[in-house]
């Protein structure tokens, strides 16, 4: 049973309901709605589909609803062909009437945010197509326009996408159509929003208080994921953990931002800091690519999950693997067969590290739970947790033992099937403290997680009828 768990993509190539049970078998445990692409009748049935092979199955796969976000675009009249030293004005769209008139000798492009061409100064780079094409301002043309240099031959195309590196923006976190999206996934009740081109706590805030807008003060929310992969993001990185629920490392516009040779270390520090933060963390973007057609991976990609899994991420995830490839489900068990091997390893102990963030008293009973499962080298630690709150914080210690999670919240249910080493199991609460505990053992005995005469750590976590949590101790399965 790996630790690590896996998020995969849902695209056209893994929409069946056979694909996507398949895919659960596999070791799918995040299923990841990419809003980038797709309507929202077929949103809503793959949204079905997967709550009822959860069902089914009785396996939680929590649902991601990912929003494009605050995305900037070029527009050209045609398609530009550029040399490696050409030049070619920049404009912003409010500008392309006036532009239109001019007859310049240079080509021109606009990008579709007002105002955007004036932020740009000498030196500033413009990143378009995931940075195939790279363009350099060198001159600035009044407060409309700058002229830009190629710094590569290049073919520029209507609508690709564009990052500008070095320039402030200040764009809203939730484009029009992510406040479209997000009611459409709030009605739906996924677990999980992915927050793209955070930059700071406050635009994490912001998400909270549009969501807050559309289902009342009251209402559970779904956690939010704040992906990183912007400068600002990575110089806000604390703050934004603390007020964030999880966070992506989304190596793509991270590498495009950053030098490339820069990103496995900015992945390093991100899990670092998210683990002493006791957040969740994804790594995501071409782990497995070359899976996307073909039937094994790179000796690179096997290496490249391997070192997450020993980075200790909470997750790794596929995107046009498992959304377009040819093989979803071997590409999701051959991602589970590396995660097995590599936990199997010595490269995982690092409780002294994390520590240092486990000074509270409810945390120092939890801290005598994982020495205790560590002590006895007991087989499981066996918890019940209405929030997931506990076992998000026995998590934390990365134990080697199975972390079994009993909660009567279907909420909390899903959503520990994104956090490391928790194994959750659903169904109704007890008064009785010891027949509870009896109930978890047989149930766990059922699935196959607990046999007759393993050891097992038992604690209770808090409830609506008890504020504090219990240490039990060590019950043996009879």
């Amino acid at each position: 049973m790996k630790n690590t768990k896996i998020v995969a993509t849902i695209g056209p190539a893994s929409e069946s309901k056979e694909t996507l049970r398949r895919m659960i078998e596999a070791g799918m445990n995040v299923a990841r709605l990419n809003f980038s692409h797709g309507e929202y009748a077929w949103f809503k049935t793959i949204i079905a589909r997967l709550r009822e092979l959860s069902e089914e199955l009785q396996v939680p796969v929590a649902i991601l609803a990912d929003m494009q976000g605050p995305r900037i675009r070029v527009e050209v009249d045609r398609e530009i062909i550029l040399k490696k030293g050409e030049r070619i004005h920049v404009s912003d769209i409010s500008h392309r009437e006036t532009f239109s008139k001019l007859k310049s000798r240079q080509p021109i492009c606009y990008l579709d945010v007002s105002k955007m061409a004036s932020k740009l100064s000498t030196g500033d780079m413009i990143l378009i197509e995931d940075g195939l094409i790279a363009l350099q301002v060198v001159a600035k043309h009044g407060t409309h326009a700058v002229e830009a240099a190629a710094l590569n031959d290049c073919h520029l195309k209507n609508r690709k996408g564009v990052i500008l590196p070095d320039t402030p923006i200040d764009l809203p976190i939730l484009s029009k159509k992510d406040l479209r999206d997000l009611a459409f996934v709030l009605k739906e009740g996924v677990d999980y929003v992915g927050l793209s081109f955070v930059g700071s706590a406050e635009d994490i805030h912001t998400a909270r208080e549009e969501m807050r807008k559309v289902v009342g003060e009251t209402a559970e929310l779904p956690k939010i994921i704040a992906k990183i992969e912007r400068k600002a993001a990575l110089k806000h990185l604390k703050s934004i953990l603390k007020t964030t629920d999880a966070v992506m490392v989304a190596r793509g516009d991270l590498g495009i931002e950053m030098p490339t040779s820069e990103v496995v270390l900015l992945q390093k520090e991100i899990i670092r800091e998210s683990l002493r933060a006791m957040k969740p963390v994804i790594v995501a973007t071409q782990m497995m690519k070359s899976m996307t057609d073909n039937i094994r991976p790179t000796r690179a990609e096997v290496s490249d999950v391997s070192n997450a899994v020993i980075d200790h991420t909470d997750a790794v995830m596929l995107s046009e693997e498992s959304a377009m490839g040819k093989y979803p489900v071997e590409t999701i068990a051959m991602m589970a067969e590396i995660i097995e091997k590599t936990e199997e390893s010595p490269f995982n102990d690092i409780y002294q590290e994390l520590d240092i963030n486990m000074k509270n008293e409810y945390a120092a009973v939890i801290r005598s739970a994982y020495q205790l499962a560590k002590s006895f080298n007991t087989r499981a630690i066996l918890l019940l947790s209405m929030s997931g709150l506990t076992a998000r914080l026995i998590s934390h210690f990365r134990p080697e033992t199975e972390i079994l999670v009993a909660t009567d919240s279907k909420k909390t249910w899903y959503e520990l099937a994104l956090v490391w080493g928790i194994q959750p199991f659903n169904f109704e609460g007890d008064p009785d403290r010891d027949h509870y505990i009896d109930r978890m053992i047989t149930e766990a005995k059922k699935t196959g997680q607990l046999a007759s005469g393993d050891d097992t750590v038992v604690f209770l976590g808090k409830t609506p009828d008890r504020r504090t949590i219990d240490l039990v101790g060590i019950r043996r399965v009879r």
